[in-house]
């Protein structure tokens, strides 16, 4: 594997000079006031992805997210006007969660033409808008127009769905940047065979994030998923990446890998010969328009041995364009200073073919068993941090993202208190 050309300020992390190059303080990943503050100063201020437009396929569709994170539940609905809305899933006359089936506690999805409450049939039309009250008459000055919905702040983005519990934050496209700008254009809308993941991890929601923002652990870590001879070279070798770069709160890596075929055979697994199909995904591109060329975002050092870009969104999701292709998104959402729950959507084209449909199948499985490998680890990780024997880390050049990953977090959070402190 070649070696690229780093900046001329010698690494990466010197290149962006406000990030530092000393040891990292880990506390913010275990300390519980911290942690709090997150949720206030990041999750309740910042845009969050919580599901693509294909889940809304036409007028009345609605999916429920549960953030207890921002500890709400919320529904997301397209409405008759084609308009994606989002609301607090609470019903406004005693507070009941309004959209649930048989356990309140657990997601679901549908189509409606309202939301009707269980507890005593109140009714709300699909923009938010009470439009029945049962024995109306019964209520004292009732005015049904001050008890709508309380909505949410909702964008659409190339078809990602985000939300926003701050009414004044900017809009997602200026948030997004240029990164957004640089990614527009993309055949997202073709990849419509998905395949995703849900676990509860013993971790941080940041550490989950610093696993799979370098690609340095890899030749380590996964080597089993290499034929041996090819797991001895990437070990002697080592990693880095084609590309760094940081748009704050934003952040990006561009690394090589993802041939599609591998040049030598020999170096992966005979199933993946036969499925033409691995751990980067199926070998044969679709045949879709979109993905030549490819938008300006992506591969930005118009590297030859390109195979995959992951951009993080701050907080906390993670989308990454493979060389043969299709799409991941991750997100990380915690439920405690030492938990979150981890989920993965793997996009493809739909298969035409049985050859197809079982190389997007590998490469899926193959995915499920590389995610394990680093939560296991990453409970390890969680676990030692605990014990503050050592809080501050060294962090190489091929770290630089977890490095602005963490600055970010302490930076929002100073942010929010020295705001808070002056009101």
């Amino acid at each position: 594997m070649a070696h690229f050309k780093k900046p001329e300020a010698g690494s990466w992390t010197e290149h962006f000079s406000t990030l530092g190059t000393e040891p990292v303080d880990y506390t913010d990943s275990i300390d519980p006031e911290f942690y709090e503050a997150e949720r206030e100063a990041i999750f309740k201020k910042t845009w969050l992805h919580v599901g693509r437009i294909e889940r809304l396929p036409k007028k009345g569709s609605y999916f429920t997210r549960e953030l207890p994170v921002v500890n709400t539940s919320l529904i997301i609905v397209k409405g008759k006007d084609e308009v994606v809305r989002a609301f607090h899933n609470v019903c406004r006359h005693r507070g009941n969660k309004l959209v649930w089936d048989d356990f309140p506690n657990e997601e679901t999805s549908g189509t409606c033409r309202q939301f009707t409450c269980k507890y005593h049939a109140w009714r709300y039309d699909l923009t938010g808008d009470l439009s029945y009250v049962q024995q109306e008459g019964e209520f004292f000055d009732l005015d049904k127009n001050q008890y709508g919905l309380k909505s949410v702040r909702c964008e659409v983005w190339e078809g990602f769905v985000f939300i926003n519990l701050d009414p004044d934050a900017e809009s997602l496209e200026d948030y997004l940047g240029e990164y957004g700008k640089g990614i527009k254009g993309y055949p997202f809308h073709e990849m419509t065979e998905v395949y995703s993941y849900r676990a509860e991890i013993g971790s941080n929601w940041k550490l989950f994030i610093d696993a799979f923002a370098e690609f340095y652990h890899a030749p380590v870590l996964h080597q089993k998923q290499a034929v041996k001879d090819e797991a001895d070279k990437l070990m002697k070798v080592g990693f880095e990446a084609l590309h760094y770069d940081l748009q704050s709160p934003h952040s990006m890596i561009s690394s090589w890998g993802g041939m599609a075929p591998p040049k030598d055979l020999s170096m992966v697994k005979p199933i993946e010969r036969i499925l033409r199909s691995g751990l980067f995904g199926p070998w044969d591109r679709p045949d879709i328009e979109g993905l030549e060329p490819l938008p300006p975002a992506i591969n930005p050092a118009g590297a030859v041995p390109w195979g995959v870009d992951e951009f993080e969104f701050f907080p906390n999701m993670s989308l990454l364009f493979w060389a043969p292709g299709w799409v991941i998104t991750y997100q990380y959402w915690p439920t405690a200073v030492n938990k979150h729950i981890f989920e993965a959507n793997l996009y493809f084209v739909p298969p035409k073919t049985v050859r197809e449909r079982l190389a997007q199948e590998l490469a899926a499985v193959t995915f499920k068993e590389y995610a394990l490998q680093d939560a296991n680890t990453l409970e390890a990780t969680q676990k030692m941090l605990e014990t503050r024997t050592v809080t501050d880390f060294p962090l190489c050049d091929q770290e630089i993202l977890l490095r602005h990953l963490h600055k970010m977090a302490v930076d929002h959070v100073k942010e929010y208190q020295d705001a808070k402190a002056a009101s």
